[in-house]
């Protein structure tokens, strides 16, 4: 009778190289073709096109950071919830009933759409997310955007 599966323990006990041919196979990094990344440039070049097409050349660039504008941004909400701590301060002030806040006084350069506006605001900020504006008007305030950033 035919034995049609191996058996459960297989440790080569006593062989020596455990199946591994004589001198040196299989160990160190001869078998792999060198340590680490050597040779992805020589002899291990199939293995980078199939795996690691990416790996050599440039891609894309990186904008230099004088250029590139950090947008710090308040939701509409903050400003409603903190609107009469600003007028106490002096930060922002009142005119024909309504509270005008200017948000790089703040320290924010962009006006965000979250939260709800129970007031009537006049915002004045670089930029502004289309929802912002929205509420802002619906609540009888407005958005003054200025140039800048």
């Amino acid at each position: 009778m035919v034995v049609r599966r191996r058996k459960k323990s297989r440790y080569y006990r006593g062989s020596r190289t455990h199946g591994w041919g004589r001198v040196a196979q299989h160990r160190r990094s001869s078998r792999k073709g060198g340590r680490g990344r050597a040779g992805y440039h020589k002899h291990l070049w199939t293995w980078v096109t199939a795996h690691a097409k990416e790996w050599f050349g440039k891609h894309g660039f990186t904008r230099h950071p004088s250029l590139v504008t950090e947008w710090r941004v308040i939701n509409v909400g903050e400003l409603d919830e903190m609107a009469d701590e600003l007028v106490a301060k002096g930060v922002a002030r009142v005119e024909e009933g309504r509270i005008v806040v200017d948000v790089r006084e703040l320290g924010f350069n962009k006006l965000g759409g979250r939260g709800r506006v129970t007031r009537p605001l006049v915002v004045v900020a670089p930029r502004a997310t289309g929802r912002a504006v929205e509420k802002l008007k619906a609540a009888g305030g407005d958005f003054m955007g200025i140039g800048g950033e």
